[in-house]
């Protein structure tokens, strides 16, 4: 529950109107994308803020859609740009290209500025080209306040961006510990899922591309099942490459025991976390790595890779941090959660306490301050 208005840093919340500039948002067709972002949009508004969006809400690809949504997109932030004079705070998600378009609202409106980074701006567009590039420098140092979701991030943008430190934040997106908690009926569960008594469900929520670490992952289910024939791969998820999940699954075995759910709901997501062995996050690059904090509210252990936010996040033992594109290293570190069980509730256990750090309330605490900041630079 998000605390009540009063325990909002005494601000009179009626008087802040925010717009969200997000290139991701989710929608009906795509209940997960950029789910994340209407989460804190919602968390928000029960704090008692107005908040307008303005937002892509479909993921597809292909280079007509993209153009024809990035315009759509575009269009509708200009023709909202001839009222923004009634809002207090412009807060983009994604540096570039969100946060080029909330700094025209800075320019012609004089008003806040805030920026979130959520990895990829940083990593891949803006080494991408020149134009990406100055953007992503253009609205750093213009935003009145700049925030990294994750220890690694916030270095990078310090490092390498030349960013005052004073307008840096680090605040993750949160968990949501309504939806993401442990649902202590796990019979009813397993029967609801259709999943038998002995089954070991390893789970992977997240886009299905190569960066996510798919063949390592179906590389080192391969081998597990050479082993355990009760485990089983349950993938969550946007099949963006159809043929590269076809590919890996006739490696991995063709008629190996691999499933694939689609894009879900949230309470879905958790209620699958809550029946697996370990969440699997053998990703390339990631800039925080909500999903494995989720994993950890349903108590579930988590194995990720050693970059971006999961290197902070899985370490002291609060997860299993594994080496990026090694088969075997995954490999390993599953085989310690599936044949230590003292192992694996002292994973859980440390977990749990990582996920308080980043409780959905603090969070939503800490974004109004920044909202409540009267100085604009």
């Amino acid at each position: 529950m998000i605390r009540t208005k009063s325990e909002l840093v005494g601000v009179n919340l009626k008087q802040q109107k925010i717009l969200i500039i997000s290139n991701m948002y989710p929608s009906e067709a795509a209940p997960s994308f950029g789910i994340f972002i209407k989460n804190q949009v919602t968390a928000l508004e029960a704090a008692g803020l107005s908040i307008d969006v303005i937002a892509i809400n479909e993921p597809g690809r292909g280079k007509l859609k993209v153009i024809q949504k990035y315009l759509k997109w575009l269009f509708k932030g200009l023709w909202c740009l001839l009222r923004g004079y009634k809002y207090n705070v412009i807060h983009a998600h994604y540096i570039f290209p969100s946060g080029l378009l909330a700094l025209l609202y800075k320019m012609i409106w004089k008003k806040k500025l805030v920026v979130t980074s959520h990895g990829g701006d940083i990593d891949k567009m803006a080494k991408k080209n020149k134009f990406t590039s100055w953007g992503t420098r253009k609205v750093l140092s213009e935003a009145d306040r700049v925030i990294a979701v994750g220890y690694r991030l916030y270095d990078d943008i310090l490092k390498d961006f030349d960013v005052d430190e004073n307008k840096l934040s680090l605040i993750s997106m949160g968990v949501d510990r309504d939806i993401f908690k442990p649902l202590y009926n796990e019979d009813t569960l397993r029967k609801k899922l259709r999943i038998n008594e002995n089954e070991k469900v390893l789970l992977f929520v997240g886009n299905f591309i190569k960066d996510k670490g798919v063949y390592e992952l179906f590389q080192s289910f391969k081998k597990l099942r050479e082993r355990d024939s009760n485990i089983t791969l349950h993938i969550i998820g946007r099949l963006t490459d159809k043929e590269l999940f076809d590919e890996l699954v006739n490696k991995a075995g063709g008629a190996a025991p691999i499933f694939y759910h689609g894009s879900l709901k949230q309470s879905e997501i958790a209620e699958w976390m809550n029946v697996a062995e370990a969440l699997i996050l053998p990703s390339y690059i990631e800039g925080f790595g909500l999903v494995a904090l989720e994993a950890m509210a349903c108590e579930t252990p988590v194995v990720g890779t050693k970059v971006g936010g999961l290197e902070y996040l899985l370490a002291d033992e609060s997860g299993v941090l594994v080496e990026p594109r090694d088969e075997d290293s995954l490999f390993k570190g599953i085989s310690l959660i599936l044949d230590n069980p003292d192992f694996k509730e002292s994973i859980k256990a440390n977990g749990v306490r990582r996920v308080e750090e980043h409780d959905q309330q603090r969070t939503i605490l800490k974004l109004v301050e920044i909202y409540n900041e009267k100085e604009c630079r």
